[in-house]
């Protein structure tokens, strides 16, 4: 793959990444990739790949091969240097395949891993990977792999939200943790640490929508020319998240524009609800869904592989949440749902807190 990416970046046929074709997810990916469909000559595609669909049907992005090399320049920028590359994600999703392009544009030979990343050795030289949430817990479980990931000059973080604790965790095993922000519409991330690569501005409209502006740009949706004009204008993403400018100019993401619900009359951040339990309790495995609620409107549900009450949880928050906010239900499942790219299954969990929920009505 990073053969075929290179011969793209170059000028030649585009490449669309695909996963395993037997994955549950395969022909829905296939439905949006659309291989046989031509692809718009103007925008100089070098790279088509899915978004992850945690949220709905997978969308497939078409990304030009300027604004790839735009991004892994800025990031080479941003991180002092080029360096060499260790893969550990999969390529059909923009965080893999972007680390092949880095590799390509810094001219320096790409480690690949796979998924196991017992296999990490850092080269000579400037070292750099990409992961997710999900993998740095285990990093930061497991001593020897944390002694080798020290070595490295920056572990980009993205594809999901960091948690404090987490984040604490690894900074204390002496990790030089990056987190990022972006999507598949951006070339993965562009914001670092809050702050925006170098020619990426970030603005906020209407609810502190987030919309981002750059070299770093898609061309479009394969076969989806309505949401592509509702989402892109010139080189501006729109995205569906919200967050905040602090005075520097540093974005703080706050979560999805949907993750605001009425309970009780009350608007309730559910994100905000999410990160205030992690705080309090330190579990990085849960998360919190909102489903209909005759009396309240709606209602807070926190699914957890982790072996705790609802009870304790709420104890060790306090009364940082008002009533409103406080989750009613506790479900625990054997492990979060996730998908390929790390990202929390939203619509799966959806699903298991409202069959929950039934199961419990009288």
């Amino acid at each position: 793959m990073a053969a075929a990416i290179g011969e793209a970046l170059a000028g030649g046929m585009p490449v669309a990444p695909l996963p395993n074709l037997g994955s549950p997810s395969s022909a829905a990916v296939l439905a949006a990739v659309a291989p046989f469909a031509p692809l718009p000559t103007e925008s100089d595609v070098g790279l088509v790949v899915t978004t992850s669909g945690s949220t709905g049907q997978p969308k497939a992005v078409m990304l030009p091969r300027a604004a790839m090399i735009a991004s892994a320049r800025a990031t080479e920028s941003v991180l002092g240097g080029p360096g060499t590359w260790h893969l550990a994600l999969p390529v059909h999703y923009v965080a893999g395949a972007m680390v092949i392009v880095r590799s390509i544009v810094a001219g320096t030979a790409l480690r690949d891993t796979g998924s196991d990343l017992a296999l990490l050795r850092p080269a000579a030289g400037r070292n750099y990977i990409s992961l997710v949430p999900t993998q740095l817990i285990r990093a930061v479980d497991d001593p020897l792999l944390a002694t080798s990931l020290a070595a490295f000059d920056a572990i980009l973080i993205g594809g999901a939200r960091l948690d404090e604790p987490l984040a604490a965790r690894a900074v204390e095993a002496g990790l030089h943790i990056v987190t990022t922000y972006g999507m598949s519409e951006t070339c993965g991330g562009c914001v670092y640490d809050g702050r925006p690569l170098p020619g990426v501005s970030a603005h906020l409209g209407e609810a502190g929508r987030i919309t981002l502006t750059g070299p770093t740009a898609f061309a479009g949706y394969r076969g989806l020319p309505d949401l592509t004009r509702e989402v892109l204008s010139g080189n501006s993403v729109r995205t569906q998240d919200r967050g905040t400018l602090d005075a520097e100019g540093r974005l703080r993401v706050l979560g999805r524009l949907d993750d605001v619900v009425i309970s009780g009359g009350v608007n309730v951040d559910v994100a905000d609800v999410e990160r205030q339990l992690t705080a309090g309790s330190g579990i990085t495995e849960l998360t919190v869904v909102a489903v209909d609620d005759e009396k309240w409107g709606a209602s807070l549900v926190v699914l957890t592989s982790e072996p705790i009450t609802l009870e304790h949880l709420l104890d060790a928050v306090g009364a940082a949440l008002e009533p409103a906010a406080r989750p009613r239900r506790l479900v625990r499942v054997e492990a979060l749902p996730r998908l390929g790219a790390g990202k929390i299954d939203r619509q799966t969990c959806q699903r298991l807190a409202e069959e929950s929920t039934s199961k419990e009505a009288p």
